[in-house]
């Protein structure tokens, strides 16, 4: 263990003892946001993503354990373990050359090498790759025998070469040298599959495409796989066959005789037969997960850019979802996000009861005391925004276009089934829009992250390593904000650290039964919320107007009796500690250091001390299409419009714009030099000014850039 921890720590650059510790706390069941959070002590303040990065790279370690122990295992079982094989697979670093090393004592399914020695041809194998002799002919027909099927010289001679093919195949050197070429000259070929030019019109880009496959970027190689998959392109991956053959030449052929003809001869056919498919399906393998991997990272971006999107707060909402032929569904939420009213209003064709509609809404906004109105961004959004704007109110209403990605979903889902069952999808679907303005990440939860809308060939990757990643951004983002224990849906309290979906159900009964938490101490008496959770979870969960202020805070209770300390110092009690920054500066940290904790955990007390309970997500902020821009047909050259990010890729940033198709700002139109990374320039949700610089009418595709735009 102490080499794993030595290794990670020269691999992410931090001290042993910072891996060790928070190796000790992961084993131990803390999570990562309570260890980056309330144990830096242990870990020299690292970060969520140290604390990934290690929790991640000690798994694939363990497996590189386990795989090193079933190969040691399953040769020794042969009988054909030695002490040098075992030191190669001891020291091997990584799977590929543990796999290498085990391929020739792997069982085999039948191959023309084991029938080839099943006919007792191994002892001719050994005698031409020896390449001695050049009498081989007339040494092979001693081993001409029909009853082994063996009819002839020349089939003993190719069933000896088949021999040989196999076992330069299994070479551990020879792989080695291949695979180096192949990361170094190795192509991808995409062309189209016949007959499918037309169904597989979408991939055109690609019917006749060819590059380094280290240099394609992760989308590229998605989409090629992608369409390799849906059966519309053929790709072939592989470096210049005359260099591999060369290469293995230098290797296996030492004399210039008939023997070194046949081993030549068995080398180009284990090239093309045996290694080349191999080492394909390798390099196959390797880029898709590294093109995994990043496409996972621009979608957990765009997650995290996106949960952490700024909330209007608690206010009493009107939320719309438009339509035209079915109407516009209407509902009504109080403050807390409890549906009041709903019904349908229908100010668009066929129906234009633009009058009745109005008077509908003004009649709603005076009864409800609506505080703002959120329209969804879908179908007829932009129609009923536009007239939304012109109605006169008789109090101060905000009007907010709302991304309503994965409302559709979330309506359909057994969350929403459980929490409305008396009503249909549109009302649910309206309700997800008013909740999504009052608190993105509340309402976002409660959604697949794979059905938002903001990733990118997101059902194209590896599935597992995705989910994980998604799992550690909520969860990651839920805990940044903290969450209002009383009023918390048990969707987002699960995100919390050290709660899960069973304790978080316990926790809503809980509620439902003995009304609200008074203090964090009355969480102990929630069933199965033990010792371990109550020190993951207290941290993270707040109660609003409770009697002990600290509860409100991200202070840990942990940590109470430190700032009792302080108070008892100070003469004072906790509110005034909070209210005075006068009395917070008379305090000396190094006073109240213990061998638990430090000045990390003093530093982090005192911030929280002077913003109890603070929001880390920007203050919200209006915004408002262009109103002559309606469609794509609005649109010229030229022209510099307000926008809306509202998903970022490999390649560039989507903007919505106020119309039915979301621009593109390609890589190369954020900036006068090269961009390799969109985040440098945009964030998800960010509002902007964009100009207009390509228009293509019949595939709806409009180009945008944000190069020279006052």
């Amino acid at each position: 263990m102490e080499t794993y921890f030595k290794k990670i720590a020269g691999e992410l650059n931090i001290a042993v003892h910072q891996v060790e510790n928070t190796v000790g706390l992961l084993n131990e069941g803390a999570t990562v946001p309570f260890i980056a959070r309330y144990r830096k002590e242990a870990t020299g303040s690292l970060d969520e993503i140290q604390i990934a990065a290690i929790r991640d790279r000690m798994e694939k370690l363990k497996e590189l354990d386990k795989r090193r122990e079933a190969i040691i295992n399953s040769i020794d079982e042969q009988g054909k373990l030695t002490d040098e094989l075992e030191r190669q697979i001891l020291a091997a670093e990584t799977m590929t050359e543990l796999e290498d090393l085990y391929l020739p004592y792997k069982p085999k399914r039948k191959t023309r090498a084991t029938i080839a020695i099943a006919k007792g041809l191994e002892p001719l194998a050994k005698i031409i790759m020896s390449q001695n002799h050049d009498d081989i002919e007339y040494r092979s027909e001693r081993f001409v025998n029909p009853k082994n099927e063996v009819n002839d010289a020349e089939e003993a001679l190719q069933s000896a070469c088949d021999i040989i093919a196999e076992w330069i195949n299994e070479n551990t050197f020879a792989r080695s040298k291949i695979r180096g070429l192949f990361i170094r000259k190795g192509t991808i070929e995409s062309k189209v599959a016949k007959g499918k030019e037309a169904d597989g019109a979408k991939y055109e880009n690609y019917f006749d495409w060819s590059e380094r496959i280290m240099k394609s970027p992760s989308h590229r190689l998605l989409a090629m796989f992608r369409g390799e998959n849906e059966g519309f392109l053929k790709l072939k991956i592989g470096p210049p066959e005359e260099e591999a053959i060369d290469i293995l030449e230098r290797q296996f052929v030492r004399s210039d005789n008939a023997s070194g003809d046949l081993v030549y001869k068995a080398l180009k056919d284990s090239y093309k037969r045996l290694m080349l498919p191999s080492i394909e399906t390798e390099i196959r393998a390797m880029t898709k997960e590294t093109a995994d991997e990043y496409a996972i990272k621009v979608f957990t971006e765009n997650l995290r850019q996106l949960l952490m999107a700024a909330p209007l707060g608690q206010k009493n909402i009107l939320a719309i979802d438009p339509g035209f032929a079915s109407g516009c569904k209407v509902v009504c939420l109080n403050r807390q996000g409890k549906l009041l009213h709903n019904e349908n209003i229908y100010p668009h064709p066929p129906q234009n009861e633009i009058r009745q509609s109005i008077s509908k809404i003004v009649q709603l906004v005076s009864a409800y005391k609506i505080e703002a109105i959120a329209i969804g961004n879908g179908t007829a959004g932009r129609e009923t925004e536009n007239m939304f704007r012109k109605i006169r109110f008789d109090r101060d209403v905000t009007v907010v276009m709302v991304n309503e990605s994965g409302a559709s979903v979330y309506s359909a889902s057994p969350v929403a089934r459980e929490e409305f069952p008396d009503y249909d999808v549109t009302v649910r679907g309206a309700v997800s829009i008013g909740r999504r303005l009052m608190d993105p990440l509340a309402e976002l939860v409660k959604i697949d992250p794979k059905s938002i809308g903001v990733g990118q060939y997101q059902h194209d990757v590896n599935q597992t390593m995705l989910g994980k990643s998604l799992d550690d951004t909520v969860m990651s983002c839920v805990n940044a904000v903290g969450v209002e224990l009383n009023t918390a849906s048990k969707q987002l309290l699960a995100y919390v650290s050290g709660i899960g979906p069973s304790i978080a159900q316990n926790i809503v009964d809980y509620r439902n039964e003995n009304g609200a938490f008074k203090t964090r101490e009355d969480l102990k008496k929630v069933t199965r919320l033990g010792g371990k959770a109550f020190e993951q979870a207290a941290g993270f969960l707040k109660i609003r107007g409770a009697e002990n202020p600290l509860d409100s805070s991200a202070v840990h209770p942990e940590s109470y009796p430190i700032v009792k300390k302080m108070t008892k110092k100070l003469g004072c009690s906790v509110n005034d500690l909070m209210s005075s920054e006068e009395l917070r500066k008379k305090i000396d940290l190094n006073e109240f250091v213990t061998e638990s904790i430090g000045l990390p955990t003093l530093t982090d007390i005192m911030e929280e001390l002077a913003k109890p309970g603070r929001d880390p997500r920007e203050k919200f902020g209006f915004f408002e299409f262009d109103k002559n821009v309606r469609t794509i047909n609005d649109l010229e050259k030229g022209m510099v419009l307000p926008g809306i990010v509202t998903n970022i890729t490999a390649f560039g940033a989507f903007v919505d714009i106020g119309i039915k198709q979301n621009g593109l700002i390609h890589l190369s139109n954020m900036a006068d030099r090269y961009v390799s990374d969109p985040n440098e320039f945009v964030k998800l949700n960010q509002k902007l000014q964009v100009k207009v610089v390509d228009i293509d009418h019949v595939r709806g595709r409009i180009q945008l850039s944000i190069k020279d735009v006052n």
